[in-house]
């Protein structure tokens, strides 16, 4: 045999016994997603440890690891309002072995907030499952003598920017629908951001109101610490059924908190369905609904192309109030 004939033979069989070393990267990740899942899974979140996207990530990743049979490790990368973890997410292995948990506005609202992102919200992740959604309700002092949002309204036109509503921040949720609710009924408040919770100050009146999420401002409210003004869902929560929506005094004006999980977007076809599968038999789960329920939010269970549906319509009206109040953070 022939020193080149050798060399041939041993290159082919160099490639053979380095597996998929001879196949196109999108056609080897096709054949290890055959056997998927064969080790750890990481779920990274976007927010720290204890805040309510790490409760529900591991409520998530416990029921994956039981239905799948491997280890799935909560990995949390806080900063930048989940941006930190998106981009980590973005720029890993597309196997299916490393997703993110992330709140919705880290693609309905960074995007339109921050000047640069290192990674395209659009491009570089794909939606795989939505987790849960909670609605946010409209809490003020007990200092503060409007006793609905109609009296809210009515303070906010015959005394513009007397009253004030405290955010976790320029471009956050308590902030953006707080600027719709303005926009539409053509009244002036004072926005006042904080960095951490503006809830100390909420109680002991230095600031009228908050846009809180219902999962943390339900136990205030129970305790008598804040009052309901409004709340966010287009329909009332059964937990604050004397409490009216947003839309009962401003038709149109609904907007929920929602989480869920996301993918690289190279990540194979048949792992990304494989993965929808178990975290969306999850939201379906008894013991799932219950632990999220006890928190007062809702298991969500839609398909991939309603998840995106749903990024789309929120990240329409976010884009608009952002553009409308051109607010940036950076």
């Amino acid at each position: 045999m022939s020193s080149t004939r050798r060399r041939v033979i041993a290159s082919a069989l160099g490639l053979a016994a380095s597996g998929l070393a001879a196949l196109p990267p999108q056609a080897a990740a096709q054949t290890g997603a055959a056997d998927w899942p064969a080790r750890p899974l990481k779920i990274v979140v976007g927010f720290a440890a204890g805040t309510p996207p790490d409760v529900f990530a591991r409520i998530y990743g416990e029921y994956a690891a039981r239905k799948l049979g491997v280890p799935v490790i909560v990995d949390n990368k806080p900063g930048s309002a989940g941006n930190l973890a998106s981009d980590a997410v973005a720029k890993s292995p597309a196997d299916g072995y490393t997703v993110l948990y992330n709140v919705s506005t880290a693609f309905t609202i960074n995007p339109f907030i921050y000047g640069k992102l290192p990674f395209d919200a659009d491009k570089d992740l794909v939606p795989v499952a939505p987790t849960m959604r909670q609605g946010l309700v409209l809490i003020a002092s007990p200092k503060l003598e409007a006793a609905s949002l109609k009296d809210v309204l009515a303070q906010a036109r015959s005394k513009p920017d007397q009253l004030s509503h405290a955010s976790y921040g320029a471009g956050s949720p308590s902030h953006l629908i707080m600027e719709w609710l303005k926009d539409e009924n053509k009244v002036a408040m004072l926005h006042v951001p904080y960095r951490a919770t503006p809830i100390n100050e909420l109680i002991g009146g230095q600031v009228d109101m908050v846009l809180e999420p219902m999962a943390t401002a339900y136990p205030l409210i129970s305790s008598g610490k804040v009052k309901a003004l409004a709340y966010s869902d287009a329909q009332r929560h059964p937990a604050m059924p004397n409490v009216p929506t947003f839309a009962e005094t401003t038709p149109g004006l609904s907007m929920m908190s929602w989480h869920g999980i996301w993918a690289p977007a190279a990540t194979p076809a048949p792992v990304l369905d494989k993965l929808y599968a178990v975290l969306h038999a999850a939201s379906l789960d008894t013991d799932v609904q219950r632990r999220i329920k006890e928190l007062n939010c809702e298991p969500l269970s839609l398909d991939r192309a309603e998840m995106a549906q749903w990024v789309r319509r929120d990240a329409g009206i976010y884009s608009r109030i952002v553009k409308a109040r051109n607010i940036r953070v950076d």
